[in-house]
């Protein structure tokens, strides 16, 4: 079976396609880096939207999400920007945990898998 990379770099790709699952790197904020999690959420979100278009599939397939806070206070303000974005009836698996993440201005990291 053939294995798609896009956007690969020397240490890692945006994103791996194999047979009919798309596997997304975990996402952060670069125009928002160290703005609320909300506005690193929207970027991220969008970010997650162009991958799985350049993939061929689109967020209705999402099949599991990870999500790294650096607050978990946050989570609430996180999960506001979500519910706007996320389809109702193609929610993925999910899991949210506060972590320390690569850098003081990210506070928002979310990985995703998809179906094409």
């Amino acid at each position: 079976m053939a294995i798609k990379r896009i956007g690969a770099g020397a240490r890692m790709s945006k994103a791996v396609v194999h047979g009919n699952t798309v596997y997304l790197a975990g996402q952060v904020a670069e125009t928002s880096a160290g703005r609320p999690v909300g506005e690193q959420t929207q970027e991220i979100l969008a970010t997650i939207d162009a991958l799985l278009a350049e993939a061929g599939t689109d967020k209705t397939k999402l099949l599991m999400a990870n999500i790294w806070l650096a607050d978990i206070k946050t989570f609430g303000e996180m999960n506001a920007v979500w519910d706007k974005w996320v389809v109702a009836g193609h929610t993925p698996a999910r899991a949210t945990v506060e972590a320390k993440l690569a850098a003081p201005q990210y506070t928002v990291e979310i990985a995703v898998v998809a179906a094409i």
